[in-house]
């Protein structure tokens, strides 16, 4: 992956008078950054040697330097309409969704088209989702679409169904219920085409900056024809190119290979579906949904897999698949294994295929992904969210089921590769909230400690597009670090699975903020990509 950063003067900086995480010392006090890199990381006494010869000296005063986390999985466009649009992931009803969707409609009367997300019935006293002839009510006959949580079914007004000729025609239309399958994907098509460059452009802003509040500093953008557009695809890229923030890193789920290259992506990859999500009924199982009397919906089989991954593996980039359900993930792993067997097990593994999700594993599916070279891209989130026994998870799978779901204990122990994410706007932008989620499952046996989780969402996400060189604050790596303000330092492990020594200062294991449930997360005071500032929290 080259870096696609804005050109920048790059300046000499001397960090220093905090806690610098690197493994290269695990007692730094303070950090050289030179020419976008990191130059050197030691103690306060020999940065004295340093801080005549720099254009700036930042006095951290007593703050944690982190390498800049990674979130390998997000919608930006998406990201950003719910965070400048109609976000209704915070309503605990019906009525109150159908509240703010009358005063978001009221409010922009001159929008050609109105889009909002995170609508989650499951935890609905009533049940049900908004039907098409109310919102038509709520929104006087304008267009509207409203995605669902985990963004694999939506709702719409009458006005976007009749923006896509033959809408009824296609699978995953029931009139009166919400849209999946192929209608959805129509429907949402039409609806970002009515968006304006403008209104597009300023939603990708919006959410790069929101990601460098919150120290980030690499998105890998998971679009699409199914997602979004190619214009929304390539728009940010250029963006990313052209002005400072987060870096971007683009996936295509496409399995046209060669029109993934020619957008610029470095996979035709990400979201390029095997099936669909649990919330919506939409993920593959081999065995029924216990809410459900059916087993999901399957988009691609083995042999169209191994076909992919083929393809994607002589063009030299990645192929990625969403992979939820059981029976996705068995698909998958089927796929991937057949292309091997056809290109050798080093071609594959040396191109760090990818699968995104992978919810339901099986000890011989975990087993495929270590032997297979798979990246295991995941979001514990959703975890956070829906996992536990009275959680959605259970509800559509049952209780037994359910707590097998994110095993990310023995993905580690099997030595499958894991990166981070959120899969925004399914579940918010939360690097930290992302780390506390992993080390503190749910399901006691998959938690892992704060140092893999907190890996896992920095260096494990450039090594997941292929770079081994970054992700730590060692001398060579790049300069993506942020700046934070956090209570006192510790090695901490959810449980005592993991051994002792670990946890003991005098391992030289340098420490990371408490995440025990209930206390403040570190607040974001700077955040720095290439060298270069992307985000400074005002009066700090």
């Amino acid at each position: 992956m080259s870096e696609t950063l804005p050109d920048i003067e790059h300046r000499t900086v001397l960090l220093r008078g905090g806690d610098v995480h690197s493994p290269a010392d695990p007692f730094a006090t303070a950090m050289v950054v030179e020419r976008g890199h990191v130059a050197w990381v030691g103690s306060e006494g020999a940065a004295d040697a340093f801080a005549s010869g720099v254009d700036e000296v930042i006095d951290l005063e007593g703050a944690l330097v982190t390498p800049a986390f990674v979130d390998a999985h997000v919608h930006t466009t998406a990201t950003g309409l719910a965070l400048t649009g109609l976000d209704l992931s915070s309503a605990a009803s019906l009525a109150e969704a159908t509240e703010k969707i009358r005063a978001y409609a009221t409010a922009r009367p001159d929008d050609r088209i109105l889009i909002g997300h995170g609508w989650d019935a499951s935890r609905w006293p009533e049940r049900r989702a908004p039907h098409r002839d109310e919102l038509d009510r709520l929104t006087g006959g304008r267009p509207l679409y409203l995605t669902r949580i985990d963004v694999h079914s939506a709702v719409a007004t009458t006005a976007l169904l009749d923006l896509v000729p033959g809408i009824r025609e296609l699978s995953g239309f029931r009139d009166g219920e919400p849209l999946t399958g192929d209608a959805h994907h129509a429907v949402r098509r039409a609806a970002y085409a009515v968006l304006s460059p403008a209104q597009r452009t300023e939603a990708q802003r919006a959410a790069r900056a929101h990601a460098a509040s919150l120290g980030i500093g690499t998105l890998h953008e998971c679009g699409g024809p199914e997602i979004s557009s190619e214009d929304d695809f390539t728009g940010l890229l250029d963006l990313a190119r052209e002005e400072t923030g987060p870096r971007v890193v683009g996936y295509w789920a496409d399995l046209d290979i060669e029109r993934a290259r020619a957008l610029g992506a470095v996979g035709a990859a990400g979201d390029l579906f095997a099936d669909g999500s649990l919330g919506s009924h939409t993920a593959c199982l081999h065995d029924a949904y216990t809410d459900a009397g059916h087993t999901g919906i399957a988009h691609l089989d083995a042999a169209a897999v191994a076909a992919h991954v083929v393809g994607c593996t002589e063009a030299g980039l990645q192929a990625g698949f969403h992979a939820i359900g059981d029976a996705a993930v068995t698909a998958v792993v089927e796929g991937v294994r057949a292309a091997s067997e056809k290109l050798g097990l080093a071609r594959i593994r040396a191109a760090r295929h990818r699968v995104e999700h992978a919810e339901m594993l099986t000890p011989e599916t975990i087993a495929a992904f270590a032997e297979l070279g798979l990246t295991a891209s995941v979001q514990p989130a959703f975890d956070a969210t829906w996992g536990g026994g009275e959680g959605m998870y259970a509800e559509r799978l049952g209780v037994e089921r359910a707590r097998t779901l994110n095993p990310y204990a023995a993905l580690l122990r099997s030595g499958v590769p894991l990166a981070f994410g959120s899969d925004s706007p399914v579940t918010p932008l939360d690097p930290w909230g992302t780390v506390r989620a992993a080390a503190f499952h749910r399901t006691p046996e998959h938690r892992i400690s704060v140092r893999a989780a907190f890996t896992a969402h920095t260096r494990g996400g450039w090594r997941a597009v292929g770079r081994d060189d970054a992700g730590t604050l060692v001398p060579g790596a790049p300069a993506d670090y942020a700046i934070w303000r956090a209570d006192e330092l510790v090695v901490q492990a959810p449980d005592d699975r993991v051994a002792r020594w670990s946890t003991d200062p005098r391992s030289g294991t340098p420490g990371l903020p408490d995440l025990t449930p209930g206390g403040e997360l570190p607040v974001c005071l700077r955040t720095v990509v290439f060298g270069q500032t992307v985000f400074v929290r005002p009066n700090e």
